[in-house]
């Protein structure tokens, strides 16, 4: 970023912590959210059970535009998802049907109390649905009353169609129109609930400018657009994937224990970035943390691990996922609430075998990565290394409660229970 000094606590938070990647208007956004004047929403499409850690992210800029005296909007896309996001994608997304939508939106709402607080106050969060107005659109109405703002030729230059088309990947035209009523919705927004602001991920800058040139087209108030950049790791690979597949947010889709882990397991390097993003710790604590070098840079992630835990799933899961995790690596203990996998008596019988025991169990990928661990020693079985990649589990190696324990390295254990 060029040199700035926000007025606004919003955006001194969100500079200092490193939210910032793209603004279209930084002193008069700044100007406004001084004033407590701003509105702002992000979008979630309902296009899965559980948000992802992605999403966690965009959900602390609400956050934080609600600690500085501003209003949130999380904004459910009962409606975008019927033609789903094109951005960073190279085939089309799976259409899904209207009660797959409902399902989906109703299990990931919950997430946003654990950050915002709602309520009918100046500064209270509000939750909107884009169904409710894009399902009522009339066609020709559209085409002639918001259509005729876009140019096909700015359509075109943006990433999420661009990018498609130089891979020479077909896009539909559904697909095409995303951006559209992604700028109706935000349009629509300013006129009806005064919203003055959409936040997102970097991916989205060209839907959100596309926005606040459709609010300035059809006559609102100023509009701004801001953005957050894409969330990878200092290794560079993208954050938010692990052997299991997404960090999901929903408890059910990725267990406290195994988002405690997940930020037990950050890089040393990434340790003081993530705390910004991921926690409420003030600056000052953080400041101390990034002090710790060594082996006492463990600290610094245990204490993310269970800021970011609490702040997700609550205190009391991230003290529970931090004793587990210590029983488990300091007594070498088979904590009763380690993640948990059902095997059933005839799985064994047929003779499943090792390597897809622990693909079964989310700890690897593939039998292949399975096999490439165990030729290093990485993998164990009731903390005994694997060395016999044609190994099957046997009912031997459960204890008398049915249990067995899978492990990789030092950090990711499983427990395997006969159902």
């Amino acid at each position: 970023m060029t040199a700035f000094t926000p007025k606004s606590d919003f955006l001194r938070i969100l500079q200092e912590r490193g939210f910032i990647h793209q603004c279209s208007d930084l002193e008069g956004l700044d100007s406004l959210a001084a004033r407590g004047k701003a509105i702002g929403y992000v979008g979630y499409d309902c296009t899965a059970p559980s948000l992802h850690i992605g999403n966690f992210l965009t959900s602390m800029m609400l956050h934080w535009l609600q600690v500085s005296g501003n209003k949130p909007i999380t904004l459910m896309g009962g409606g975008t998802t019927m033609v789903g996001d094109p951005s960073g994608k190279d085939e089309t997304r799976a259409l899904r049907s209207v009660a797959e939508i409902e399902a989906n939106k109703a299990s990931i709402k919950g997430v946003f109390s654990k950050v915002l607080r709602y309520g009918d106050g100046p500064t209270d969060a509000i939750m909107l649905d884009n169904a409710d107005w894009l399902l009522k659109l009339n066609w020709i109405e559209m085409l002639r009353d918001v259509g005729r703002h876009f140019s096909v030729n700015r359509m075109l230059s943006m990433d999420s169609v661009r990018l498609r088309l130089e891979r020479e990947h077909e896009m539909s035209f559904i697909e095409f129109n995303y951006m559209v009523l992604q700028s109706y919705d935000f349009a629509h927004m300013a006129k009806t609930v005064g919203c003055n602001l959409q936040m997102g991920g970097s991916d989205q800058w060209g839907n959100i400018v596309n926005g606040v040139d459709l609010g300035r087209r059809m006559g609102t108030h100023q509009l701004y657009a801001l953005t957050t950049p894409l969330l990878t790791t200092a290794s560079g690979a993208k954050m938010g994937k692990t052997a299991q597949g997404a960090v999901w947010l929903n408890a059910d889709a990725f267990s406290p224990y195994d988002f405690w882990q997940y930020w037990r397991n950050t890089e040393d390097a990434d340790v003081v970035k993530f705390l910004k993003l991921f926690t409420t710790l003030p600056m000052g604590e953080i400041a101390k943390l990034a002090e710790l070098g060594g082996a006492d840079i463990n600290q610094a992630k245990i204490v993310l691990a269970n800021e970011a835990t609490a702040l997700l799933h609550g205190r009391a899961a991230a003290d529970a996922a931090a004793e587990t995790a210590r029983k488990t690596f300091e007594e070498g203990t088979l904590a009763g609430d380690l993640p948990t996998v059902s095997v059933t008596e005839g799985e064994i019988a047929a003779g499943l075998g090792l390597l897809s025991a622990f693909v079964k169990a989310g700890i690897v990928p593939s039998t292949g990565e399975a096999r490439r661990q165990i030729k290093s020693g990485g993998l164990k079985l009731n903390d005994v290394t694997v060395t016999d990649d044609r190994a099957n589990l046997t009912p031997a190696a459960f204890n008398s409660d049915g249990v067995a324990k899978l492990s990789m390295g030092k950090k990711k254990h499983v427990l395997l229970k006969l159902g």
